[in-house]
């Protein structure tokens, strides 16, 4: 008696399907609240994780550079020794320097040079004539290829009295190790963000649900597969998360191109000088960009995967 009455049911529904108006439209509301909520969550989850990831790429573009730039210079630093001839020796140290093979240029600083270079911690004006100022003297090596400085070492400490050679080792090692703690913290931040936006889209999906249940049992009731239904689903939930992820990149990377323009209109002054040291130009490239996109691209397919597999749980539920 219960399965007649149903078909007699469907069969009345049917019929005044029929006469009734056909207008078309999506199982999901395209303008509610929760939809507006979530494209303002996963736009500032973009934003943010667009920022990580420019700055994590500028700063390791910049340690490269540093690293690069470090690694193909060394210093030899001679010391003033009772009884010496500072002159004397920063010149024999510059002739050995310059024997040596492979060495691409040795530019020996003046005094009025090395005492410039302490001006940052003493102060200008300063008499340093009492002062047992180093020499500096800076030898570029050969952009290709590695250059054994063992044996320029050993003929400076056997001829030159005073005289050291610093490979900048140490700091190469802790640029290096700045870069990749720099990336690793970058990547650790983009991955909590991926998983704040699963958790939003997780519960707007389940309030959507329960706000639209007896649509899905509607459906279900005609015939409607579960594979139909949570397609409708995953499609909503992915545009919203590709307008979100536009929204949110868009904005990253304006404030990229403003940071950018702003950097190269204040070239040459001081505090400019010393943001370029740290962080370059400000300008991603096209490396930079291409990141970007693509991480909107997959915060709005993890948008919809999401989605997809709340649907399905929750249809479970319902068949």
């Amino acid at each position: 008696m219960a399965d007649l009455r149903m078909d007699k049911e469907l069969m009345r529904a049917r019929t005044m399907a029929e006469y009734l108006p056909h207008v078309e439209s999506p199982i999901v509301p395209k303008r509610s609240i929760a939809g507006r909520a979530l494209v303002a969550v996963v736009a500032i989850m973009t934003f943010l994780a667009s920022l990580t990831t420019g700055a994590v790429m500028l700063v390791r573009s910049a340690a490269l550079e540093w690293e690069s730039d470090v690694a193909r210079e060394v210093t030899i630093q001679v010391r003033p020794a009772p009884g010496r001839d500072l002159e004397a020796e920063v010149a024999r140290a510059v002739e050995i320097a310059r024997a040596f093979p492979g060495m691409r240029e040795v530019r020996p600083y003046s005094k009025q040079e090395s005492a410039r270079l302490l001006e940052p911690w003493l102060g200008s004006g300063l008499s340093l004539d009492d002062l047992p100022v180093p020499r500096m003297i800076v030898v570029k090596l050969p952009s290709t290829g590695e250059v054994d400085l063992a044996p320029l070492r050993k003929a400076l400490a056997e001829q030159v009295a005073g005289a050291s050679l610093d490979d900048h080792r140490a700091w190469i090692d802790r640029m290096r190790a700045m870069a990749q703690t720099t990336v690793i913290g970058g990547i650790g931040l983009i991955i909590l963000m991926l998983v704040a936006t699963v958790l939003s889209v997780t519960f707007a999906t389940r309030g959507t649900m329960a706000t639209n249940r007896h649509i899905v049992e509607v459906l279900h009731f005609i015939g409607a597969k579960s594979g139909f239904i949570a397609s409708q689903f995953q499609r909503h939930f992915l545009l919203l998360g590709l307008e979100g992820g536009i929204i949110g990149g868009g904005f990253a990377l304006l404030l990229f191109g403003i940071a950018s323009v702003a950097a190269n209109m204040s070239v040459g002054t001081a505090g400019a000088d010393q943001m370029a040291v740290l962080f370059g130009s400000f300008a991603l490239g096209v490396g930079g960009y291409l990141a970007i996109g693509l991480q909107i691209v997959l915060i709005a397919a993890v948008t919809a995967i999401a989605s997809r597999r709340t649907v399905d749980r929750t249809l479970e539920t319902v068949e």
